[in-house]
């Protein structure tokens, strides 16, 4: 049987450069590559600088979860500085990252997923269509039905900004937040605060409620075979995230790792594989604390500028899914009945969250959990209280921030000596889910998903020129190839891609 290879280049629909390259035999995908095309430099260009800045630079990774970032760096410097914020700055700093994960779960599913199920092209809101190019699928939402989430969809632009504005009220501004420090948050807030941002809320809570979560459901019945479709490594792990005390002990989604049964996680048994990456073979294999990041752009045989990390040498995937997985076998109240009303409803078995619709179930109701949250949160904040500790810049120091991106599990790694920075290492969640093969031959998650896992079958493409079945599983994960630097060589033309119908 002869092979047929498919390339994706650039995959559209999320936030970075991603490349995809797969050999489908009969219709069959039998391998797969995943193909990050853009190098972070960050890590470099924070060397030799004063610790706090890392805060602010960090959050330029990426404008999608800026604030993200600045939570993993914050709590970085926290460990290093050894200070701890008051009750005000911890509750305050997670309702502005609560803010942020609503904004971009409303903004995965309606403007970057939702299409490949939905064919709102047939739907122009101008004289030409904002959906176009797109693939020829199996689309099997009635016209009335398509008009119905066409007017979703522009809801949800609106529902994103007033997340946008909600977070700003503690924040200053966003994407990128201004006022989180070391030792808590630079915002007092006031009465009015807080019952401005409870107006947002209570609009946000309906909106995730009556709206995104039965959209999802919607999807689901249309596509059931989708519970089945795209499993990926089967192992999932999550740092973690929102500390409900000061030592950060209690979190509402709680850390842990799934292999089969419910374990630990510890910082120091993550390795970075670099054999498939472009980067020095002193990149790797090594733990973020002692982490390098060399570019080595001519690499033989590297295709990806994702490094392979990995835990205790075994593939795991990150993200929602993780998460409220994790959070549903240690027990959070709240999370084990939404899961089980779910499996319920569809008459599925937890098995089923493994999967293409899983993934999108888990991230709908992540984002009713947090939003419902939030607002006991709200009623814990003390107006004019206090928001910041002080604390001095160690003149030698180390440090490790862990938390979780609305993509998954986010870490910063930090080594301060004479006061500045020495060393800085970050681990994104796509690092993690779009990672390329490791020094063992192991593919990463969103390969595994689409190439199936030792034996089983690979994904089933209908129409090999117009594989949209590709881009369900892919953007199921939510890829954010963190914006960065473009590694340009000297005296080289820019690379250019074809895009195809892959919009």
């Amino acid at each position: 049987m002869s092979t047929e290879t498919i390339i994706v280049d650039p995959v559209t629909r999320l936030e970075g450069h991603l490349k995809i390259e797969v050999e489908v035999e009969g219709n069959t995908v039998t391998a797969a590559r995943s193909s990050g095309t853009l190098f972070r430099g960050f890590e470099k260009i924070l060397i030799g600088r004063d610790p706090r800045d890392a805060t602010h630079i960090t959050q330029r990774i990426c404008g999608v979860c800026p604030v993200s970032h600045g939570m993993a760096s914050t709590l970085c410097l926290e460990d290093a500085f050894s200070v701890t914020p008051p009750p005000n700055g911890r509750i305050m700093r997670n309702l502005v990252l609560g803010a942020n994960f609503l904004m971009s779960h409303i903004l995965h599913f309606y403007h970057l997923a939702a299409l490949d199920f939905v064919k709102a092209a047939d739907y122009p809101l101008t004289a030409k269509s904002p959906w176009e190019p797109c693939y020829d699928g199996d689309y099997r939402f009635s016209s009335t039905e398509t008009e119905t989430l066409v007017g979703h969809y522009v809801q949800a632009l609106q529902m994103r900004m007033k997340a946008h504005e909600m977070a700003a009220i503690f924040a200053g501004k966003l994407p990128h937040v201004p006022n989180f420090v070391p030792g808590g948050i630079t915002e007092a807030p006031t009465g009015d605060d807080v019952s401005l941002f409870r107006t947002y809320l209570d609009e946000l809570r309906l909106f995730i409620a009556d709206t995104y979560v039965q959209d999802v459901i919607k999807v689901a019945l249309k596509y059931p075979e989708y519970f089945a479709i795209g499993v990926g490594c089967g192992n999932l792990l999550a740092y973690g995230v929102f500390d409900l005390d000061a030592a950060g002990s209690t979190k509402l989604l709680p850390r842990g790792r799934f292999d089969g049964a419910l374990g630990l996680v510890k910082a120091e048994d993550i390795t970075e594989y670099v054999k498939y990456s472009w980067y020095t073979a002193d990149s790797g294999p090594l733990n973020p604390a002692v982490g390098v990041t060399e570019p080595d752009p001519k690499k033989h045989g590297a295709y990806s500028w994702l490094k392979s990390p990995r835990y205790q040498d075994t593939v795991y995937e990150v993200g929602p899914l993780a998460r409220m997985y994790v959070a549903y076998l240690s027990g959070v109240e709240g999370v084990v009945s939404s899961i089980d009303g779910v499996l319920d409803f569809f008459g599925a078995d937890a098995s089923a969250l493994f999967s293409v619709l899983g993934r999108h179930a888990a991230r709908a109701l992540e984002c009713q959990f947090i939003a419902d949250s939030m607002d006991g949160w709200l009623d814990q904040i003390v107006p004019g209280g206090d928001v910041y500790a002080y604390s001095e810049i160690p003149r030698s120091s180390i440090g490790v921030g862990l938390t979780e991106a609305p993509r998954g599990a986010l870490g910063h790694w930090m080594d301060i000596d004479r006061s500045k920075i020495a060393r800085y290492q970050v681990i994104t969640p796509t690092n993690w889910n779009a990672s390329p093969k490791d020094d063992l031959e192991q593919p990463g998650p969103i390969e595994q998903a689409l190439q199936g896992q030792g034996d089983g079958e690979g994904l089933v493409i209908s129409d090999p020129e117009q594989p949209i079945e590709v881009l369900r599983v892919i953007h199921s994960f939510d890829p954010c190839l963190a914006c960065s630097v473009h590694l340009i060589t000297p005296g080289n033309d820019v690379r250019k891609f074809t895009v195809g119908g892959s919009v």
